[in-house]
């Protein structure tokens, strides 16, 4: 800090001095310094894309702990800050109130010091197809700690490559946190596709006081799989039902249970763009919802999108896991924050994933820990911090 910055610290030390018992002075003194000392992440780790970015970010908003991000993205073929990076940086400098230093395009490093996570409601339009699923990825955690309810309204890319599919977000994560204690009302109004965007979706997302421990090592029966596949713009209906066909075929005999999936294209009010896609989903008898999904690309072959997407998830169900890759990694910062140890049975972790966990430790000081059971199935398990919202 500067000589200034020293002066009202030693002045606030005397204060404490002269207040509180030795022991409560020490465990102050451990908790400041540790909360105060500014993090430093190397962005290149691992994955060494955008989600050390994002999740450093939500952890230093939550904690209120100060970090400097260097090597932004190192490993991508365009490194530093990205459009829709910017935009989730400087989305949580308005929630926090936050100093930041490097928030601009292309950017390999940033500081950022946060205050104090402000409920309210915040837009933002990226101007182009950048992911809002990704922006909201890093903006949930951060207002789930809030004092009041607060509202995104996004605009961007709804449903893009390289990210979630805004649906998989409200029909697969979202579950999957609500077992943590955590949620959201999710209303899609528009979709956005590549190159033009322009998709619109508003969030509504209620403070909570704590996270509750989770245990999904149960996978129990399939009581429900279902699915949507869809098109629009100037796409054939056709495409549409080939990928449910081909989506049904992949699923049948796996369970009991018999796919239900629509095939729909969507309204010009929803979308004037050509885009499709499609979302499945399996949900069990112990609470588990596991998820896959497709993006149509520029030459849309709907057969190949929907065995692609059914054959993923009829894999997660043969195996019995109770997470899938793509939310697992969304689910780190979660178990890092709950009070107690939470366990999930779940895939071979991905790059992301353990990305994710080495931030959350380096951040919280957690721990996690991953074993492997009798049938070769993946346990992850975290002692969290216990973290508690003050706010409320």
């Amino acid at each position: 800090g500067t000589d200034n910055g020293s002066d009202v610290r030693d002045k606030f030390y005397f204060l404490v001095r002269v207040s509180y018992p030795f022991v409560i002075q020490k465990n102050f003194y451990k908790s400041y310094f540790i909360m105060s000392k500014v993090i430093e992440i190397d962005g290149s780790y691992l994955e060494g894309g955008g989600q050390i970015l994002r999740n450093a970010l939500s952890l230093s908003c939550i904690l209120r702990r100060p970090i400097r991000i260097i090597k932004i993205r190192a490993n991508r073929p365009n490194p530093g800050l990205s459009n829709q990076h910017l935009f989730g940086l400087n989305l949580l400098q308005n929630i926090t109130g936050a100093r930041v230093q490097g928030n601009q395009m292309k950017s390999t490093a940033i500081e950022f010091h946060p205050g104090d996570i402000k409920s309210g409601h915040y837009k933002v339009d990226t101007l182009t197809a950048a992911s809002i699923a990704l922006v909201l990825q890093a903006a949930l955690p951060v207002l789930v700690f809030g004092k009041n309810t607060s509202e995104l309204e996004l605009i961007g890319g709804t449903n893009v490559g390289m990210a979630p599919q805004v649906d998989t977000m409200s029909e697969v994560l979202r579950p999957n946190l609500e077992m943590f204690g955590v949620s959201f009302d999710f209303d899609l109004l528009q979709r956005g596709y590549y190159p033009r965007g322009g998709g619109r979706c508003k969030v509504v997302i209620p403070p909570v006081r704590n996270l509750k421990t989770v245990n999904l090592t149960c996978f129990g029966e399939v009581n429900e799989i279902c699915g949507w596949c869809f098109v629009a713009g100037k796409l054939p209906m056709h495409i549409a039902t080939e990928m449910k066909k081909a989506a049904e075929v992949e699923l049948q005999n796996i369970c009991r249970v018999q796919p239900v999936l629509e095939a729909y294209k969507e309204s010009l009010e929803v979308t004037r763009d050509n885009g499709s896609g499609v979302i499945l989903k399996a949900v069990t008898s112990e609470g588990c919802t596991i998820g896959s999904s497709a993006l149509g690309e520029r030459r849309v072959d709907g057969h190949e999108l929907g065995k692609k997407a059914g054959t993923e998830l009829a894999n997660y169900l043969r195996e019995g896991v109770c997470v899938d890759c793509h939310v697992q990694d969304q689910l780190i910062i979660f178990m890092a924050l709950a009070h107690g140890t939470s366990r999930i049975l779940t895939t071979e972790l991905t790059q992301h994933t353990r990305t994710a966990m080495h931030v959350a430790e380096l951040m919280t000081g957690c721990k996690f820990y991953l074993e492997t059971n009798e049938k070769g199935q993946v346990i992850l398990s975290c002692n969290g911090i216990g973290y508690e919202n003050k706010q409320m």
